[in-house]
């Protein structure tokens, strides 16, 4: 049962997601797996972030409990004033429709191949009742740069286009909350550029947006980076001031480009996780550091 002490409603004035200590476990007839443990985490309303870590981490378990897909363990999950820990099924169906928008890496998830584009956009409207759906639906695909498309099946469009539909059919209902999982994963660097164009725009009119990524130049270009590691947030990435307004110049090289600032991120209580390529570098070879302070700073060396 979770901590009732974590169940206090977030400000949701500001906050769109707020995650306390949650923990997620696999379990099967051998074993239990431990995807989340004990994540914080908090993404306010307008903001565009992007998640990263290696494969394991826990960061797709972490968008699909958001996205309603998947149950916490434990802790607590908030999204837009919504607790998803007591959620009946009934009202969890009316969240994934109404509050959040998910496009996913394989297109065979966010289309049904057997109709054309334009149906395919609609038809999240057809189970909402919304009204004016084709009106919706053309001013959606003129978003994201394909009218022409409106009547071609998903084995007529290309990678990026069938990506560039699934954002479209993603924000048919006007979801509070927009989730990518690896928008650019399969497209090439032309094509994730206009991608990212997209969420940026979108991002300007205000909407809110989580994107789980491995791509280096999009993340490069977010202005919030957070970076997960064997289930917990590990460290941040800050978009420096001189590149907010340059994210969409051509001329950047991203991949070489020191963009951000980084910055590890302290836990509940106060621990810290040092990234292995740094206790590499100093010569930490097992789980004993020396911690001293000098001059403001905190410095850890080999004992």
């Amino acid at each position: 049962m979770p901590d009732k002490d974590k169940l206090s409603q977030p400000n949701t004035e500001e906050y769109m997601v707020k995650a306390d200590g949650l923990v997620k476990i696999y379990k099967t007839k051998e074993t239990e797996v431990l995807a989340l443990q004990g994540l914080d985490m908090e993404v306010k309303k307008g903001e565009l972030t992007a998640l990263i870590g290696n494969s394991g981490s826990g960061k797709s378990t972490f968008l699909n409990m958001i996205g309603g897909i998947d149950r916490p363990s434990a802790g607590s999950l908030w999204v837009d004033g919504k607790n998803l820990f007591t959620m009946s099924e009934k009202e969890l169906a009316d969240y994934k429709r109404d509050t959040v928008g998910f496009v996913w890496q394989n297109n065979g998830r966010n289309m049904l191949p057997f109709l054309p584009v334009l149906e395919n956009i609609m038809l999240p409207m057809n189970i909402s009742g919304a009204k004016k759906k084709r009106e919706r639906a053309l001013e959606l695909l003129e978003r994201v740069g394909l009218s022409s498309k409106k009547n071609s099946r998903m084995n007529m469009l290309s990678g990026g286009e069938q990506q560039r539909i699934a954002i479209a059919i993603a924000l048919s209902n006007s979801p509070k909350l927009l989730l990518a999982d690896e928008p650019t994963g399969s497209v090439d660097t032309k094509t994730a550029n206009y991608i990212f164009d997209i969420f940026s725009e979108l991002n300007a009119d205000g909407q809110t947006i989580l994107i789980v990524t491995h791509d280096i130049q999009l993340s490069k270009k977010v202005k919030r980076v957070v970076a997960i590691r064997d289930g917990k947030i590990s460290s941040e990435r800050v978009l420096k001031e001189g590149y907010k307004d340059r994210v969409r110049e051509s001329g950047i090289d991203w991949f070489a480009e020191e963009s951000q600032d980084e910055y590890a991120v302290l836990d509940r209580a106060h621990r810290v996780q040092l990234p292995q390529e740094l206790l590499a570098e100093i010569g930490i070879t097992d789980n004993k550091v020396k911690i001293s302070s000098k001059n403001g700073e905190i410095i850890i060396s080999k004992p």
